[in-house]
Order: structure tokens, then C-alpha cells, then sequence
């Protein structure tokens, strides 16, 4: 593919960090030496590492005669390349996996000054942290909206629901599916574990709150009626409890129900922002697929989390960082990612996608979560893991689903009353005021 096929305007834009200073882990400025020979990229985008990718690959080449990218796609990302961070081979450009910003210096070459970053780019000083005391290690992209619901609009429109502003709106709207239509109100893909955990990406949208998480971890009951993730997971348990979802919850496929959605045999799931390309790319008319934000007010406001998506770093051990950071930059400023992925621009004064224009119908406020201060960083993990809730893995969604179900002796009240109990301990355990 030709490089004009897909530049974009953005390529235009000078070369932000020319001349910049900062620490620097080599002895030369090596990320503005001579751009040449191989590179490995590691990506978490096994769907399209011989397809899109490639298609950046070839472009990239072309503009950089002599070099040569290769693409290792790893499905268990984060685990795979945390592991592979105690060694020295970790490709030379990779997503930013889950480390604390204390550490970006001994994994990643610096790039710049945060001063100048901020002045280029939004979300730079959010929760997704792109520097360590002043200096960039982490390269933006592309930012994305704090968990949504993919939605088939046509069916939304046979059901005669329109897009819900609050919980009960989504409930009704879901009932008019149910009622006026065949198809399945929202799939929930309960065996495949990993699509419960979407709903936790709407958590901090529903609490409108930039310090949500900084506060829950110097609280002993965070797990209460109007906290966030209570009132989320109480949406979780409704639409089971109701009959809203897919009648036989022990048997589905991943693949099959984007179809399913696409099709307009099912009217929405809870996602990121990352699958509406995906169900798009199976619809007859991708224009009948939408994006909504989460169904849930503070005080009759809709706010949405917005952040940065995966940063692009460069190994600090690379042997060829200058055709490292041009990679980045490429990717970055002059391919057509945003667009492709559907997802917020990270360059000031970018254009938003179309498929968020139910965002803005409804008048949602973006913010972003704040950072912690050093003393609390990490402290949210550390409780969640040691508290055994797991916002990010299944077996707790999984105990939410099957008592409302009635597969269990159990209720919502009483799960949030040990998600309660064991966050107070973790607390305890490790000497939280």
C-alpha cells in the first residue's frame, strides 16, 4: 500500500520532541539518529496483525527505505510482557503494560518533557500516566470513552426505545425490546468470563467523580447504594433477574453474538469502545451499529471517563531506537488509527467520531480520573487484589450473575456486604487510614 493511502493531515505536523532534553537512559540522543534496519512491535491485536498492521507495515517501510517492522502479537498480553520486562527482550516498541510510573525509567527510553506533551496532546496527566517526574516515557495515540454500550440502532427503533438517559430508562428500553421485537435485549456472554468484566469500564463514568477511586481506598464500606460500582453491578444483577439477557446463560460464542448484535438479533452489550469497529465490520450497514454511554445520572448529569488508550513505549534495551520512535510517530501522527479504531483524538483539536454522538445528544461531561499522589499509588490495586474482588476478572461477576439467576443462596445485598467486609480487612492488612 502506498503511503498516501493512508496519511492523513495530522502527518504534516512538525516532530514535537526535536531537540527536546530530559534524562536519558544511553548516551547519545539515539530516538533522533539515523532511521534504519529491523524492529520488533509488540501488540495485543491479534485481530488484526495481518490485515491493518500490515498494511502500516508496508507504508512505513516505504517511507523509511532500509527498515523493516515485525509484529509479534501476543493474546495474554499483560502477563506475557510483564513477565518478559524481567529480561532484556521485550521487542523495541510495545504498549505500556500495567507498572508504576517510579519504574518507567528502568523499562522505557524517556522522550520528552511532559510541559511540552501537555501542550500537544489531552489526557496526558490523567490515570492512564504517560511520565515520571516531568519526563515522558510513553508515547499518546488515542484515547477512549470509560465504558459504553454497543447497540443496534434499528432495533432500538422497531422496539420504539429510544437511547436511556438512567437506569430505568435502560431497564423499560429493554423491556420494549423484549415485548416488540425477537431480539435478545442484551447478551451478556456469561461462559466467556472476560465480557463481564466490561462493565467495570463503566464504573468511574458512573461515578462522575475524578477522585472516585482515590477516596474508595480510605473507605471501609465503599460497596453501598449510589457507590459506583454497587449501583453498576446492580444493572448486572436487574437484567438477569428480569429475564433481559439470553435465556440459556451456560452456552455462547464470543464471535457469534458480534454477528448476532451486528445482525440486529441482539439490540446491545456492554463493551469498550475498542469492539464497535468490530461489530461494524459484520453489519450489512456498519451505520445501523451505535455507541451510548452508561446508563446512569448523578444528579440528573451523564458523565463519561475519558483517558488515554494504549501508550506506545520503546524499550530502554532496544538497539535501534531511532527507527523505534519513528515507528511511533508514524503511528501516531500519520496513519488513520483514530479513525480506524473509532476513538477519541489524543492531538488537541482532534475530531471526534461520529459513533459518540450520542455522548454529546445527551450532553455527557468528560473528565478524567485523577492520578493518586505518590503516597497512594498502586494502593487501589493492591486492595482489590488482596480484598479478592477482582474488578478486572470474572469470578466475582460470575457470583453476581448466578444469584440473580437463582442458581446460588445468595443476593446482590449480601455480595456487596463481603465485598464490604474484605475491603475493610485488605485496608487493615495493610495499614490503610
Amino acid at each position: 500500500m502506498a503511503v498516501k493511502k493512508i496519511i492523513t493531515a495530522a502527518g504534516a505536523l512538525a516532530v514535537l520532541l526535536s531537540g527536546c532534553s530530559g534524562k536519558k537512559n544511553s548516551s547519545d540522543n539515539s530516538i533522533n539518529g539515523k532511521i534504519q534496519g529491523s524492529i520488533t512491535v509488540l501488540t495485543n491485536r491479534t485481530d488484526i496483525v495481518d490485515t491493518k498492521l500490515q498494511d502500516y507495515k508496508e507504508a512505513f517501510e516505504e517511507k523509511y527505505p532500509g527498515t523493516s517492522v515485525e509484529f509479534e502479537a501476543i493474546t495474554d498480553y499483560e502477563g506475557t510482557v510483564r513477565t518478559r520486562m524481567s529480561t532484556n527482550e521485550y521487542g523495541d516498541v510495545l504498549y505500556r503494560p500495567a507498572i508504576k510510573t517510579v519504574d518507567y525509567s528502568k523499562y522505557f527510553e524517556p522522550l520528552g518533557k511532559l510541559e511540552d506533551f501537555m501542550k500537544e496532546f489531552d489526557f496526558t496527566n490523567g490515570s492512564n500516566p504517560i511520565s515520571y517526574e516531568g519526563i515522558v516515557y510513553c508515547y499518546p495515540t488515542n484515547g477512549i470513552v470509560g465504558g459504553g454500550v454497543v447497540y443496534n440502532k434499528k432495533v432500538f427503533e422497531k422496539a420504539g426505545a429510544g437511547i436511556p438517559r438512567s437506569t430505568e430508562d435502560f431497564y423499560n428500553a429493554l423491556e420494549a425490546i423484549k415485548k416488540n421485537t425477537d431480539a435478545v435485549p442484551i447478551f451478556l456472554n456469561y461462559p466467556a468470563g472476560w465480557t463481564l468484566n466490561q462493565w467495570e469500564g463503566g464504573v468511574t463514568s458512573c461515578s462522575g467523580d475524578p477522585e472516585y477511586k482515590n477516596k474508595m481506598i480510605h473507605e471501609d464500606a465503599p460497596f453501598v447504594p449510589g457507590n459506583a460500582h454497587y449501583e453498576t453491578y446492580k444493572m448486572m444483577y436487574e437484567v438477569v433477574k428480569r429475564k433481559l439477557c439470553e435465556r440459556d446463560m451456560l452456552s455462547s460464542d464470543w464471535e457469534l453474538s458480534k454477528q448476532m448484535l451486528a445482525d440486529g438479533k441482539i439490540g446491545c452489550m456492554v463493551l469498550g469502545s475498542w469492539a464497535i469497529p468490530q461489530v461494524k465490520a459484520l453489519a450489512d450497514n456498519p451505520d445501523d451499529i451505535g455507541y451510548m454511554p452508561f446508563p446512569y445520572e448523578v444528579n440528573g448529569k451523564k458523565y463519561s471517563e475519558a483517558s488515554l488508550d494504549n501508550t506506545l513505549c520503546i524499550n530502554v534495551h532496544s538497539k535501534n531506537k531511532a527507527t523505534a520512535y519513528a515507528w511511533i510517530k508514524f503511528m501516531a501522527d500519520e496513519t488513520d488509527w483514530v479513525q480506524f479504531t473509532e476513538s477519541i483524538p489524543a492531538r488537541k483539536g482532534g475530531k471526534y467520531p461520529a459513533v459518540l454522538d450520542s455522548f454529546k445528544d445527551l450532553g455527557v461531561q468528560y473528565f478524567e480520573i485523577s492520578r493518586p499522589s505518590a503516597e497512594d499509588e498502586g494502593v487501589y490495586d493492591t486492595l482489590d487484589k488482596e480484598a479478592e474482588i477482582g474488578f478486572w476478572s470474572e469470578p466475582e461477576k460470575k457470583r453476581i450473575v448466578d444469584a440473580a439467576m437463582g442458581t446460588s443462596s445468595e443476593d446482590y445485598e449480601s455480595i456487596m456486604a463481603d465485598w464490604n467486609k474484605r475491603w475493610a480487612k485488605a485496608r487493615k492488612a495493610n495499614g490503610i487510614k
